[in-house]
């Protein structure tokens, strides 16, 4: 299963609904992609805090530092926010791909905000938004594709800060051919056996 959110599990309806599928258990917080804070990011607290109320034990981990086999003894993983192309290159790096997608097929695996964006399959709109955050020079914008649902998190926040975002988003679906979700903070997309979910506040 795989929970594509926003800001992660932050709104009530949200965490209803994790409920239905996560009863306890051990979870990964990866905290890879803020790779100036790490552990020290400010979301993690209350990622930590979502976590714990579905009945989870919290460990740190980093893609970075730790080894793939590692995450084998994890029931749930979730990837925070933060920088996508450096996130991106880290799981290629460090050979991240084959065990998320597992967790994708068999767990239970969350994306927030640039955790949710890696696991579709690009990170091109991203680019079209932020080139400057490609601080490792990804030129291969295709993403781990563990899915083929698209989304645009933070999106009220967003067509605030970035002029024309409609419209760029409408030329990606046009380009690409899918439907782009667009997700505000304390919504998201959940994908299992095949089925998509909406969950809006």
């Amino acid at each position: 299963m795989i929970i594509l959110t926003s800001d992660g599990l932050s709104s009530d309806i949200l965490l209803a609904a994790a409920k239905k599928y996560i009863n306890g258990g051990k979870a990964a917080l990866v905290v890879t992609a803020d790779n100036e804070y790490k552990e020290k990011n400010y979301h993690v607290e209350c990622l930590t805090r979502e976590l714990q109320i579905l009945g989870l034990t919290v460990e740190i981990f980093d893609f970075d530092v730790q080894e793939p086999k590692e995450l084998d003894c994890y029931d749930i993983v979730e990837i925070i926010g933060g920088n996508p192309y450096y996130l991106l290159d880290s799981i290629r790096k460090n050979g991240f791909g084959d065990v998320l997608l597992d967790f994708a097929e068999n767990k239970c695996l969350i994306g927030c905000s640039a955790g949710a964006l890696v696991l579709t399959p690009t990170l091109a709109l991203v680019n079209e938004l932020t080139p400057e955050m490609n601080i490792v020079n990804l030129r291969d914008l295709s993403a781990c594709r563990l899915t083929d649902i698209c989304i645009m998190p933070h999106y009220s926040k967003f067509i605030k800060r970035y002029a024309g975002l409609e419209e760029k988003c409408l030329k990606f679906e046009r380009e690409s051919d899918c439907r782009l979700i667009r997700l505000d903070d304390g919504e998201a997309v959940v994908i299992e056996s095949g089925k998509t979910n909406i969950i809006r506040k």
